[in-house]
Parts: C-alpha cells; sequence; structure tokens
C-alpha cells in the first residue's frame, strides 16, 4: 500500500456475516494466510479480534522432543 492511499477512508467491515464473504473472496486470490491478512486490512478497515474468529484456526506443528534411550 502506497503512503498516500493510507490517507483514503476505507469501508469498514462490522458485520459478521459480510466479513465472512469477504475473507471467503479474498483467500481465493490470497497465496497464504499472511496474504489474506495483507489484502483484508489493505481494503478494509476491520476488527482483527473478529477476522481472527472467521478465519480456520492454525494450530502449530508439534515440536517433538527426541527420544532418550
Amino acid at each position: 500500500m502506497r503512503l498516500a492511499d493510507t490517507l483514503l477512508p476505507r469501508p469498514a467491515l462490522t458485520s459478521p456475516s459480510l466479513l465472512a464473504a469477504t475473507v471467503t473472496s479474498l483467500s481465493h486470490r490470497a497465496a497464504s494466510r499472511q496474504d489474506l491478512w495483507r489484502l483484508l486490512t489493505d481494503s478494509y478497515t476491520v476488527d482483527l479480534d473478529e477476522v481472527a474468529a472467521v478465519l480456520p484456526r492454525q494450530e502449530p506443528e508439534p515440536d517433538w522432543l527426541p527420544t532418550k534411550r
């Protein structure tokens, strides 16, 4: 996003159903979860907690300890 773009007002997504539809729409264009966040926050004013609630949970991979012999 260019600096001049940050001064322009962005539409706010406050409805959970509209937010979910927008996330679904943008997810088709996003290459990764981080890219989806960037597309969403570049285009809209959103409550980040609401967005996190809409996105599927991403559990970290377990880091297994080596077995002792």
